[in-house]
């Protein structure tokens, strides 16, 4: 029973360390990123009530959710999803404001999932959101901010692939495709099933041209080239037009920042949240197997909790960001004026007024009485193990 104490549930880890030292630093420098561009930092609880995260929003299903009960017998739920909080605060806090409300987090979520999907089922989460502002601008504001991101945590070689969720709800619409198939079709689609999708929609009454549009899925992903050739397969429908449009004005809002070159377009690209009703994007790096970051507009969202108010936000996984970056061997550099003083009984006086001034002056200073019994070798380890620079001895 001793030993199984000893060991952590499936899906959590103890981050320590090193690991953990640079953990910080990085969040720390992400956060900063999200606070230059006048993001103001909040903090949301880690469980809510069960509705927050209810059905109706299209968050986590609720078979991924943990879910437990207060004392007055209510259901709680530790958050899946960090947006639906901020959404609430939102609406109770600022429900008569109209300007533009810009919000950065940083936290853990927690999501129940299968254990053979090998995922960790608590992460932690640092994003932003932009509520009371439903433009483009707006829109490319949070992927720019994506990509100094991954800039600024050392990244190099990354891709933000985007779509919009009115277009594939536009040609549903069009074909008069039901609620139900369109779920079966939005399956198909999600694992990129493509010839199944299209299989399924062949075998339905719907026109040629939502036919087409389905057959020709696999190939709306690309720059701008291929936004223009998509059109031409929807050009009766209004909405998949608008949705293709905002799309090319997102394209050039983006060139403004400078990171168009890290953007592809995917219009079949679909978002296993529901709350989505613009752009949605995701970002990917080799060394992860899942995207180290998610985003994308709700305008919807907020209305759920009594204040109707656009927004758009993005999150990035800090573990999947850690992982990426150290499989491509980006370091991320601690403290480096780290200080072992060591000191006896009698210079502990001194020493303690060397370490004072020492931290003043910016260097990390851990203090250790002298034992006799150890040798300079075993403190030389020490300090390598402690990524420890310089060792500092007063003795008598």
């Amino acid at each position: 029973m001793k030993d199984r104490l000893l060991h952590t549930p499936e899906g959590v880890r103890d981050i320590y360390g090193n690991e953990f030292e640079k953990k910080l630093i990085l969040e720390e420098r992400l956060h900063t990123i999200i606070r230059m561009y006048g993001y103001k930092p909040i903090q949301t609880p880690s469980f809510e009530f069960f509705d927050v995260f209810g059905t109706e929003i299209g968050t986590t299903p609720s078979k991924d959710l943990y879910k437990f009960f207060d004392r007055e017998g209510n259901t709680l739920v530790l958050r899946p999803d960090i947006t639906p909080s901020i959404a609430r605060a939102a609406a109770k806090y600022f429900m008569e404001e109209t300007r533009p409300l810009r919000f950065s987090y940083v936290g853990n979520t927690f999501i129940n999932n299968s254990s053979y999907q090998g995922r960790l089922k608590e992460t932690t989460q640092i994003g932003a959101e932009f509520i009371n502002d439903n433009s483009v601008d707006a829109d490319a504001e949070m992927i720019a901010i994506t990509c100094e991101c991954f800039l600024k945590a050392g990244l190099t070689d990354f891709q933000i692939s985007v779509g919009h969720v009115g277009f594939l709800r536009a040609v549903c619409e069009m074909g008069n495709i039901s609620k139900a198939d369109g779920e079966v079709i939005r399956d198909l689609i999600s694992i990129k099933n493509y010839f199944g999708a299209e299989e399924y929609v062949t075998s339905l009454n719907v026109s040629e041209e939502t036919i087409a549009v389905f057959k020709s899925l696999p190939q709306f992903n690309g720059g701008t080239e291929m936004l223009k050739k998509a059109r031409e397969f929807v050009t009766n429908n209004d909405k998949a037009v608008k949705a293709i449009e905002r799309l090319e004005a997102l394209y050039n809002v983006l060139s403004y920042y400078g990171c168009e070159k890290y953007v592809t377009f995917d219009l079949s690209y679909l978002s296993p949240y529901d709350y989505y009703s613009g752009i949605i994007f995701d970002g990917y790096t080799f060394g992860s197997g899942e995207p180290i970051a998610k985003g994308g507009r709700y305008d919807d969202l907020v209305g759920y909790f009594g204040k109707n108010a656009p927004a758009v936000g993005f999150v990035i996984m800090i573990d999947a960001l850690m992982t990426a970056a150290a499989r491509q061997k980006i370091d991320i550099p601690v403290n480096e004026k780290k200080v072992l003083l060591l000191y006896s009984d009698s210079s502990k006086k001194a020493a303690v007024e060397r370490a004072k001034n020492l931290r003043d002056f910016g260097s990390y200073v851990e203090m250790m009485k002298i034992d006799k019994s150890i040798s300079k070798e075993e403190y030389d380890n020490y300090a390598n193990s402690h990524a420890i620079s310089e060792i500092i001895a007063m003795e008598d």
